[in-house]
């Protein structure tokens, strides 16, 4: 590679690499939020019975964005900092280990995801209740659009007027809903399965990717394929922003677009990553 090469590589890398501290700056940022939002939750959802698994379930967001971080950074070490190098066993036997403790991870988050979608299926309707003031004063909460708040004497009849409310939590029952709050948050649970499927579907093409140009090769029918993938699932997550956009969730969707140009820096390494294959030293 010439020195004039050399030279034009660092003038393209510098900003990129601001980019990148500020993007990952942020999502430590929003990780902190999240954990956060999953504790004021939790103090709606769990109670001194809840079961381990009940515990891992309210603070799946927070397991889930340890995982994503993790995984962005030996995405970021292995196509940026350690591109090119001979890593050695020691390394590659922890990556593996680490790598595959956040699938295991991940891929319990869309299980987690479609279990909920079935369970607001089938919430159970709260029989002889038409009036939600009936249930003020037993420790439940009301739902709606994601945000519990506690039912009490002086805000029951503020929270739902509807004459027919729902449990969404089994088998718990803390949590009540009417009829328009429960299609919501079917909705919602639906559009984070999907997200949930779309962000693995985007790490696995980047994977395969990666791994194909450690083998130098940086063409053919399996890295279009990926690449031509991405742009559909990429398209899924900028619906997804606009989901949450029309809810009011704006730090959902903010949290989003920061994982999409976090994931487009890692993008970026690879593409760095193939010009340095393609052109010979």
């Amino acid at each position: 590679m010439s020195l004039a090469s050399t030279k034009a590589n660092l003038a393209a890398v510098m900003p990129l690499t601001w980019i990148k501290l500020v993007v990952y700056s942020l999502l430590l940022f929003n990780f902190v939020f999240y954990v956060r939002d999953d504790w004021v939750i939790a103090g709606h959802t769990l109670h001194s019975g809840s079961t381990f698994l009940q515990w891992a379930s309210a603070y799946n967001t927070t397991i889930d964005e340890s995982a994503w971080l993790l995984l962005l950074l030996l995405l970021e070490m292995e196509t940026y900092l350690l591109a090119g190098r001979d890593l050695s066993r020691a390394y590659e036997i922890i990556s593996l280990i680490i790598r595959l403790c956040c699938y295991v991870v991940l891929a319990h988050t869309p299980y987690a995801y479609a279990m909920t979608v079935y369970d607001l299926s089938q919430a159970p309707i709260i029989e002889g209740v038409t009036d939600l003031c009936q249930l003020a004063g037993q420790n439940l909460s009301y739902a709606h659009n994601l945000v519990y708040t506690k039912i009490t004497d002086g805000n029951c009849s503020e929270l739902s007027t509807a004459r027919q409310f729902f449990f969404n939590d089994p088998p718990d029952h803390l949590i009540v809903q009417d009829e328009m709050a429960l299609a919501l948050e079917r909705r919602s649970a639906l559009v984070d399965l999907v997200e949930s499927i779309t962000w693995l579907l985007i790490l696995l093409s980047i994977e395969v990717v990666v791994w194909l140009q450690d083998k130098d090769i940086t063409g053919g029918l399996l890295i279009k394929s990926a690449n031509m993938a991405k742009v559909l699932l990429y398209s899924l997550l900028w619906f997804a922003i606009g989901y949450w956009i029309y809810l009011g969730h704006f730090m959902f969707a903010w949290d989003e677009f920061v994982w999409i140009v976090g994931f487009v820096a890692i993008e970026m390494n690879v593409v760095e990553r193939r010009k340095d294959v393609k052109e010979p030293v």
